[in-house]
């Protein structure tokens, strides 16, 4: 007995002086996996039928044709109307009137100021 117990004390000497980096690995199954697994590996899609579509996709029809458009026979009358015209011109005049009145002199205003001479800053020493 004490051979066995000298080459006992003498392997685990030698095994705490080598540095083991094996360990015991305690195999813990997932049994949720394994389940889950086992029924994808099991899983058959239902074959989808041929006509699968029937119903569900419309079926394509090209809109028609538009036609072009025909020009009106007395164009030349109309277009020497149309240059006869006058332009329409809209007076605003209590539109401008009130918005000088408020201070607001509109475009021509703004960019008078916008063009003015900035004032000269004076330092304090």
């Amino acid at each position: 007995m004490s051979i066995l117990f000298r080459q006992a004390t003498v392997v685990a000497h030698q095994v705490s002086r080598t540095r083991s980096f094996a360990s015991s690995v305690v195999s813990r199954k997932d049994l949720i996996q394994d389940l889950y697994v086992r029924e994808i590996k099991a899983y058959k899609p239902a074959p989808i039928p041929k006509d699968a579509h029937v119903g569900v996709v419309k079926q394509y029809s090209l809109p028609p044709t538009p036609k072009a458009p025909t020009p009106p026979a007395d164009l030349a009358s109309q277009l020497s109307a149309y240059d006869a015209t006058e332009p329409a011109v809209v007076v605003e005049t209590k539109a401008a009137e009130s918005s000088e009145g408020a201070g607001e002199g509109g475009a021509d205003a703004y960019l008078a100021f916008l063009e003015q001479d900035l004032p000269k800053v004076e330092h304090h020493h």
